[in-house]
């Protein structure tokens, strides 16, 4: 029986960290930098600022061991994720309405 659709979106997840982590299993900041440039290009813009890397590496390091593990990044992509659903939602309403007016979620 062929993987679900959710199934294989998650297996892709897995590769895509695994790709980048290497056999430590996590993500220093320049493999994160690496994998949200050429991973996530169309939904997050190219880290080209320090600070901005630094920010994101901070939030997402939540044990402050200095390297992001499969499950902090995974909340990288739950917050990726669920930021495009409030998008795809939004431009489904202004499509649906056919104008822009306050919408509320």
């Amino acid at each position: 029986m062929p993987q679900t659709e959710l199934e294989s979106g998650m297996a892709s997840i897995i590769k895509v960290f695994h790709k980048y982590s290497g056999h430590n299993c996590t993500l220093r900041k320049a493999d994160l930098k690496a994998l949200i440039n050429n991973e996530m290009n169309h939904f997050i813009k190219k880290i080209k600022d320090k600070k901005i890397l630094d920010r994101l590496f901070t939030d997402l390091d939540q044990n402050g061991d200095l390297e992001i593990d499969f499950k902090e990044f995974v909340a990288l992509i739950a917050m990726v994720t669920s930021a495009l659903c409030l998008h795809y939602i939004f431009i489904k309403h202004l499509r649906k309405s056919g104008s822009l007016t306050l919408f509320v979620y």
